[in-house]
């Protein structure tokens, strides 16, 4: 039988992919394998995908079609994540070399899995469309000795048109808040300062289970209660699912950064409604306004898709004035991708490639000119800073203000970990540049807007 002793892990796409392969590692480190960064030589490689654009699925199938040819010793190979969901039993067709293939829902079944391929030389398949919350999320291995990724729910239950989640994560399944207040409680016993709560759609959790009488806003009240945690950040919101509730919790608890994903993904009222985000323009605004007023100096992101099918100049040009209005301080922005096994990927994909890369860089643009501006206002100001690492210059030390803000200054190891008053002296692209203050600081330092 085949001997296993080392393992080399790729992650595509999301948080939740990071999250799900320090799970994996955690797994298979447990099982007395060795974590490798030389892919040419591992027993077995883990390629952990993301399904969400096209390119996205090409890089991964290219990877692995490559690694089949170049390798003279054939080392296991896996492939998990969303494409394994997406593409299920095709994947062996199309690289028969693939020895097992885990969906989204079935990591808990990796050491079965590599058991039973070990045993019978059999290609494996595990891919349930439902998760069942039954991961060892404590088990989870993590590089980053800062910070944490924490996942309160999984799945979608809003099944926008273009988007394959709820195809391959599943219904929305909410975790027991007594396990997340548990692990993230271990988390800041370890040192952690920042946990991020991950979810397809956080404001949605607590609903799939009314028994619990914990919606979203009530995890983020217990959650501040854990001594020591710094902060607290969550993605991805859906605009339909926040609350007042929420608005307030940002606003009252110290410990949550006043930074809120707000995805539009489109300016037009028609279009959003072809994209079925159940939501429109006017109630869009209205809740903005309503968060901006409840948190005055809250930063706002977003994701735009660009290019959707049968868009118009005029319609696009409607997303660019919103842009302009709301001036998001984070955005993820693409050209339209159909994704097979959507109900978009029925419509003809009937905008160029060239006019969907034209609106493209001018919303980039237009990104980039708002964030400049952000930028410039904040020179001469101080700003709470929770250093990471060093920088790969490594003169400075690097951390994130708590609106997201790159920040690097000159400073000791020993500030690694902790919160930072940085005063901003200038700043070289996105990238803010201060002198440390010390770590103590004032507390009307920790109120600018950043």
């Amino acid at each position: 039988m085949r001997q296993l002793k080392t393992f080399f892990i790729r992650t595509y796409g999301c948080q939740m992919n990071e999250l799900d392969s320090e799970i994996m590692v955690g797994l298979l480190e447990k099982r007395g394998l060795q974590r490798i960064q030389d892919e040419d030589s591992a027993d077995l490689l883990l390629f952990n995908t993301c399904s969400i654009r096209d390119l996205a699925e090409r890089k991964v199938m290219g990877k692995i079609g490559k690694i089949a040819h170049s390798r003279k010793n054939k080392p296991m190979i896996g492939v998990t994540g969303c494409m394994a969901m997406a593409k299920k039993e095709s994947i062996f067709r199309k690289l028969p070399h693939v020895d097992f293939v885990i969906g989204t829902n079935n990591i808990s079944d990796m050491n079965d899995v590599l058991d039973e391929v070990l045993s019978t030389g059999k290609p494996m398949i595990r891919t349930d469309d439902q998760f069942e919350e039954n991961l060892n999320y404590l088990i989870a291995k993590r590089d980053d000795p800062v910070k944490a990724f924490v996942s309160i729910i999984r799945g979608c239950d809003k099944y926008c048109t273009y988007c394959v989640v709820p195809y391959t994560r599943g219904q929305e399944v909410s975790r027991d808040p007594n396990s997340i207040v548990e692990e993230c409680t271990r988390l800041v016993e370890q040192g952690y300062k920042e946990i991020t709560l991950l979810g397809q759609n956080v404001n949605s959790y607590g609903k799939d289970k009314p028994e619990w009488n914990c919606l979203f806003h009530d995890l983020l009240y217990r959650l501040d209660k854990i001594p020591g945690l710094a902060r607290v950040r969550f993605m991805t919101s859906h605009p339909v699912d926040i609350t007042l509730d929420l608005m307030q919790a940002i606003r009252d608890l110290p410990s949550v950064c006043e930074f809120v994903h707000f995805p539009i993904q489109a300016g037009s009222n028609r279009i959003l409604k072809k994209m079925h985000r159940i939501y429109t323009v006017e109630t869009y605004l209205e809740k903005v306004q309503l968060l901006r007023e409840t948190v005055p100096n809250v930063s706002l992101g977003t994701d735009i898709i660009v290019g959707f099918p049968t868009e118009t100049e005029e319609e696009f040009q409607q997303t660019y004035d919103i842009f302009k209005q709301i001036r998001y301080s984070v955005a993820f922005i693409f050209a339209y991708s159909a994704r097979k096994g959507t109900p978009a990927f029925r419509w003809k994909d009937d905008i160029s490639e060239e006019v969907k890369q034209e609106r493209l860089h001018r919303l980039l643009e237009l990104h980039a000119e708002i964030c400049a501006e952000e930028r410039q206002a904040l020179l001469g100001t101080d700003i709470e800073v929770l250093v990471e690492k060093r920088n790969r210059d490594e003169k400075h030390l690097k951390g994130r203000t708590r609106c997201w803000k790159n920040v690097i200054f000159t400073g000791n190891d020993e500030c690694i970990g902790t919160l930072q008053t940085i005063h901003v002296t200038s700043y070289s692209n996105q990238t803010l540049i201060g002198d440390c203050l010390g770590q103590k600081a004032a507390p009307q330092m920790l109120n600018v807007v950043s």
